[in-house]
């Protein structure tokens, strides 16, 4: 390859980079909010005749909805991206996402139509998770399969990047009108961010618009080895790998959760922190995210074994998730942003390899369908079901202590079954004259 070639390919891979990373933060943004909204106000609005507790559960339940429908997301548009491109593929699922969010922000609440609220909001809230279910895949596969020679792990985690930006996003929309007095932030406070989300699309759209196709997907186009069914082949020839790809995303997912969702709720109804406050607290663990997660690629893509790099990276979390929800427990506002902001580094750190490592072991004629299911099954699982689970467990005991220990098998599920993934053998992700030798397990 000539220098003019290389400086191409460099520039088509950044492009192909910023791309991802701006995309996905749009639609991360757009899934964060309904989070931050059911734990601050989506009880009342939607739900206002189930009151304290149960009516905070009903609400997570309804965020557990988008996670439902992820894996459909995963199924429907893999197979769009693994017969027809990814760039295609990418295009419908951020209209689709922004499209369903900005409905949200319209949508009337119980007091002006009744039982019919919620039932419109459960019902866009799946076509949020279909959206995000086509989305998550297709982004890190359209920048790790241009990704130069050895760095499709560090340009996967350009989409990895956009969750903790959306997050923050939607973190520091909320914190601008937490402020508004109660009856004005129930009845269109809360609805800014989402209408908020049809400017982002456009801009989206512009970026992604220009995004060549995958060199990984034009051959198999040009070599029509695109395969018929993608989720049969999945589920046929890579079952093992399936299974264990969901317990690798675990903690990944449900890190996330615990603090920005379930522990935002818990702070703010049982403790004695004031919503802003929390969401302060939070966007200061997202900044600190933001900053620390691409270290965790660049640990992974120069560390001889990826084996010891994941064991580095997750098994901090075994102290520091645990110390998070004791020191958010003392109801001390520094205590809790220090707990919180630490508890995030080994998580995101992982976070960031973990797109590319997972792409990196799919052939590439089903590479969006399998990893799309492996993260969207585990959001489903796993990862959805944090608040509602974490909820579950302190209504029932009265204690956060079986919430922490739900949170630990977590940490030990995600390291076990990433440490037998990369056993396994890896697939080409890039072209071939940037292909890279196996990595060191």
């Amino acid at each position: 390859m000539g220098a003019a070639d290389s400086r191409a390919q460099g520039r088509t891979a950044r492009r192909a980079g910023i791309g991802a990373f701006i995309g996905s933060t749009i639609e991360w943004f757009d899934f964060y909010i309904y989070g931050t909204a059911s734990a601050l106000v989506f009880d009342q609005v939607f739900f206002p005749e189930l009151s304290g507790a149960v009516g905070t559960l009903v609400a997570f339940a309804t965020f557990w909805v988008g996670f439902l429908a992820r894996p459909l997301g995963g199924i429907v548009f893999g197979h769009i991206g693994d017969r027809l491109g990814r760039k295609k593929t990418l295009v419908i699922t951020l209209l689709m996402m922004g499209i369903a969010t900005t409905l949200i922000g319209l949508l009337p609440g119980y007091d002006r139509i009744g039982v019919w609220a919620p039932i419109l909001l459960v019902s866009i809230r799946m076509v949020q998770g279909i959206g995000l279910g086509g989305e998550w895949g297709g982004a890190v596969l359209i920048a790790s399969e241009h990704a130069p020679k050895g760095k499709s792990i560090l340009y996967g985690a350009f989409a990895q990047q956009g969750s903790p930006v959306g997050n923050a996003l939607s973190t520091v929309s909320f914190l601008l009108v937490s402020g508004l007095p109660e009856p004005a932030m129930l009845s269109w406070g809360w609805r800014i961010p989402f209408l908020a989300s049809a400017l982002l699309v456009v801009v989206g759209l512009f970026i992604r618009l220009r995004v060549t196709e995958s060199p990984a997907m034009e051959r198999v186009l040009a070599q029509r080895s695109a395969a018929k069914l993608p989720f049969w082949q999945v589920v046929r020839a890579h079952p093992g790998l399936l299974v264990l790809g969901i317990g690798a995303c675990t903690i990944g997912l449900s890190a996330t959760y615990f603090k920005t969702t379930f522990a935002l709720s818990w702070a703010t109804t049982d403790l004695d922190f004031t919503r802003s406050d929390f969401l302060t607290i939070v966007l200061v663990a997202t900044l600190t995210q933001i900053v620390a997660q691409p270290f965790g690629a660049v640990l992974a893509t120069r560390m001889r074994s990826l084996s010891r790099a994941v064991t580095l990276m997750l098994l901090p979390e075994v102290v520091l998730l645990p110390l998070m929800f004791v020191l958010i427990s003392t109801n001390d506002y520094a205590l809790a942003m220090i707990g919180v902001a630490v508890a995030t580094i080994p998580h995101c750190l992982y976070y960031a390899a973990l797109a590319g490592i997972l792409a990196g072991r799919f052939p590439a004629e089903v590479r969006y369908t399998g990893l799309s299911l492996c993260y969207q099954l585990c959001g489903t699982l796993l990862g959805g079901t944090t608040p509602v689970v974490g909820q579950f467990l302190l209504n029932t005991t009265g204690s956060i202590n079986a919430v922490i220990a739900y949170a630990l098998f977590q940490v030990l599920l995600s390291l076990g079954c990433m440490l037998l993934i990369l056993r396994r053998p890896r697939q080409d992700v890039q072209a071939p004259e940037a292909a890279t030798a196996a990595a060191a397990v």
